[in-house]
C-alpha cells in the first residue's frame, strides 16, 4: 500500500470497520412489519432504500439471525414505515431484542394484505415481496409497492452515532 500525504493508515477492512463507518452515516428509521404464523413480526431498519420507480421498489435488509427473520422469511407481503421524531421510543421498541413490540403502547391495526400497520407514523407501504437476495448474514429484500398513505404529519426520526436523534434546523 502506497502512503498518501495527509491520510491516516487505513484500517483494514472488517466487521468493525464497517459498523465503525455506518455510525457516521445519518439514516432514516422505518419499522419492517409482516404477519407470521405466531402474530405479527417487525423490527427497526435503517437500511431502506428506494430501488425503482417503474415498478415500484424498495429494499431493505435483515439479518438471518433476527427473531423476526422465519416469518420474514416466508412472508408474502410487508409493512414498511417511516418513523416520526416523535416515536423515538418506538423505534427503540422494536430494535430491542425480546421485547413485546406489539403490545401497548405500541398502536397498530391489520392493514391491506393483513399487515400489520402502524399508527401515527410519517408514511406507510404494504408491499408484496418479490425476492430476498443472500447478502452475507443478511437477505436483502426487495419488495414491489402495492398500497401506501405518505400522509403523516411531522419530521423524520433519524440514527445516527448509535442513537436515535433529529433534524436541526
Amino acid at each position: 500500500m502506497t502512503a498518501v500525504p495527509g491520510l491516516r493508515t487505513p484500517q483494514l477492512a472488517s466487521p468493525d470497520l464497517l459498523r465503525s463507518v455506518f455510525r457516521r452515516h445519518a439514516a432514516g428509521v422505518a419499522v419492517i412489519t409482516a404477519s407470521g404464523g405466531t402474530g405479527p413480526v417487525g423490527f427497526t431498519a435503517t437500511s431502506l432504500t428506494s430501488v425503482s420507480a417503474q415498478p415500484p421498489l424498495l429494499s431493505f435488509g435483515v439479518g438471518t439471525g433476527a427473531s423476526s427473520w422465519p416469518a420474514l422469511s416466508e412472508a408474502d407481503h410487508v409493512g414498511v414505515h417511516i418513523l416520526g421524531e416523535h416515536q423515538q421510543e418506538l423505534a427503540a421498541t422494536f430494535a430491542r431484542s425480546g421485547a413485546d413490540r406489539f403490545g401497548a403502547p405500541t398502536a397498530w391495526q391489520e392493514g391491506p394484505e393483513g399487515v400489520p400497520v402502524l399508527d401515527d407514523v410519517l408514511a406507510w407501504l404494504v408491499c408484496r415481496v418479490v425476492a430476498r437476495v443472500p447478502a452475507g448474514d443478511h437477505r436483502i429484500v426487495l419488495a414491489e409497492v402495492v398500497h401506501g398513505d405518505p400522509a403523516g404529519a411531522g419530521r423524520p426520526l433519524l440514527y445516527h452515532q448509535g442513537r436515535f436523534t433529529a433534524l436541526r434546523d
